[in-house]
């Protein structure tokens, strides 16, 4: 029992073990990926544009300045002399006196000449609908951003996974190839023996020579597209094309998902985002039938000959009302197009649920049919290895020609090859069908 129990541990955290290392591959994917850290820069930009749109709720103040030098031009007459002169000369004879001179008319230049002004100026929104709805629509958009990384992320997935399993059968593959040029080296061994010894004719020699040939060939290529596979995975990484990747081989099949879940496909949640970005963009674009009320407020001072004394402080505070009234229809027709927009993206939506639908289907049949595949060639293996050590015996015993021995090694090692390629097949077909799906779950 306690064998047993100690057996049953190492085999559960040995496919743990192994279902880590490849989660452990997806995460350094996730991690590495140039395209993931493009669309978290885009995400931050988006951040910081909603951010910018809720700063324009709060009051912006500046501090101005201005001086003026001014000489000539236009002019304020002032007749104080033609007034007040023969009034003074009045009051002189009565009190016969010069103690009221006399005075000459002004001029004064409407340009202030020598005058300063410096003043904190201040103005706040107090009523503006286009502000409120553009930061509706930032912050939408920054939503949309992160469901465009989440739909990537899930592609970037299926791929690492797709590509682990291609790597692993392309690692089987040479195995089986080595282990088939093993076995045809032996015949050809056995044959030059028996030539040697006059008990077959040289035909069977030749066509011994020629699988050696061939099984080499093809080992040669299978080394060749398990090192391309090995370089795809890692570069799916972000690692050196030439790291070494820890592959582990398992007959386990991966399990039928029946439940349809394509309803929280994020394409489907970008769309909806969409819509919601386009109604908010509607209600920006009817905001021009309200008003818009601001208020502002200017504390400084002002002078001639930068003189500062109580009279040079000053405040100036009011409130500004704008409320377009006609515009050429402008606005009604920009309300027009989103309203077409409107359509087109309902129009979408129900064309994507269909065309997601009709992905998940199709990957569920394609899983069916790959484990099907696989369960068959699995039975043409077995049947296979039995038929290739009953010829082997046979022509061992003399009881069979090498051709016979021949095609049953040939089958032996097709059905290897078949069995392998239909075993990853079934794990592809579970990633395609689990990325239709959307059931992966990020940590």
């Amino acid at each position: 029992m306690k064998i047993i129990v100690n057996f049953a541990i190492l085999c559960f955290g040995y496919l743990g073990y192994s279902q880590s290392r490849l989660d452990s591959y997806i995460q350094t994917g996730l991690k590495n990926n140039e395209v993931i850290k493009q669309h978290n820069f885009d995400i931050n930009k988006s951040m910081y544009a909603l951010k910018e749109a809720r700063a324009l709720f709060y009051p912006t103040v500046s501090l101005n300045g201005n001086y003026t030098k001014a000489d000539g031009g236009r002019t304020i007459d002032i007749p104080i002399g033609d007034l007040l002169n023969p009034v003074y000369n009045t009051l002189n004879q009565i009190t016969n006196s010069n103690a009221f001179p006399t005075l000459a008319n002004q001029s004064v230049l409407i340009n202030p000449d020598n005058f300063y002004d410096a003043k904190i100026h201040t103005t706040m929104p107090l009523l503006n609908f286009e502000i409120i709805y553009n930061k509706r629509i930032k912050s939408q958009q920054t939503s949309l951003q992160k469901i465009e990384l989440e739909i990537y992320q899930r592609e970037l997935v299926k791929e690492i996974k797709i590509a682990y399993y291609k790597y692993l059968q392309s690692v089987e593959g040479v195995k089986i190839y080595q282990d088939a040029l093993v076995l045809v080296k032996e015949n050809q061994r056995v044959n030059q023996s028996l030539f040697k010894n006059d008990k077959i004719n040289r035909t069977a020699v030749l066509r011994s020579d020629n699988e050696v040939i061939r099984i080499s060939a093809n080992l040669e290529t299978a080394k060749q597209t398990s090192n391309n596979a090995r370089s795809y995975f890692n570069f799916l990484l972000n690692e050196k094309l030439d790291s070494s990747i820890e592959a582990e081989e398992s007959d386990a099949l991966p399990t039928e998902a029946t439940s349809e879940n394509t309803q929280n496909r994020e394409e489907l949640q970008k769309l909806t985002q969409v819509k919601e970005i386009n109604e908010n963009v509607s209600k920006l674009t009817n905001s021009y039938w309200f008003p818009k009320v601001s208020g502002f407020a200017d504390f400084g001072i002002q002078d001639f000959d930068f003189e500062v004394n109580k009279q040079s402080r000053y405040y100036f505070a009011g409130a500004g009302l704008e409320w377009n009234i006609f515009s050429g229809n402008k606005n009604k027709f920009k309300l027009k197009q989103v309203q077409e927009d409107s359509k087109k993206i309902s129009s979408q939506i129900d064309n994507v649920k269909q065309q997601l639908l009709l992905q998940f289907q199709v990957s569920q049949n394609n899983l069916k049919a790959a484990l099907e595949q696989f369960n068959a060639d699995k039975n043409q293996k077995v049947a296979a290895k039995k038929y290739n050590d009953d010829i082997t015996k046979l022509y061992k015993e003399g009881q069979a020609i090498y051709i016979e021995l021949l095609d049953a090694q040939n089958q032996w090692v097709n059905a290897q090859l078949n069995t392998n390629i239909s075993l990853y097949n079934s794990w592809i077909a579970f990633a395609e069908l689990e990325r239709a799906n959307a059931t992966f779950t990020f940590n």
